[in-house]
């Protein structure tokens, strides 16, 4: 009995595993936060190899079916970040719009994001850099 109830909890685990993976891809975005959340799956920064970790920030606005509005604009770019590394941001940037949309959402959402613009920030640092302090 113990050996039965094993393999009904390992089916049962295998079958939620599925359900869950489906649904995390089926997900409606109904919130802004689901928004933010749904673009930040489908970011890929750059390797290290290819540019240095740098904050961007992107502006873009959705129609009622999720597909992107207008154009795209870069709103901030790291000041340290080289002009490789802005490129190389850029794409990876449009790369992760690209992928995530058009973004699934509920008919609430899509009347309420419709032409709104959205700020998306894509940080790839794990912390701020370093201040220069001026010594007196």
């Amino acid at each position: 009995m113990a050996r039965c109830g094993k393999k009904l909890l390992l089916a049962a685990a295998t079958l939620l595993l599925g359900v869950s993976s489906a649904a995390a891809e089926d997900a409606q975005v109904d919130t802004i936060k689901d928004v933010f959340q749904h673009l930040r799956t489908c970011w890929k920064p750059p390797p290290a190899a290819k540019a240095r970790p740098i904050d961007i920030t992107v502006v873009v606005s959705f129609n009622r079916s999720g597909n992107i509005l207008g154009h795209p604009r870069i709103s901030y770019e790291s000041a340290e970040a080289s002009d490789n590394d802005r490129l190389q941001y850029r794409i990876a940037v449009m790369e992760a719009l690209q992928r995530c949309t058009p973004m699934p959402f509920t008919d609430a959402m899509a009347g309420a994001a419709t032409g709104r613009p959205f700020a998306i920030q894509f940080r790839s640092r794990k912390t701020s850099p370093p201040t220069q302090e001026r010594r007196a």
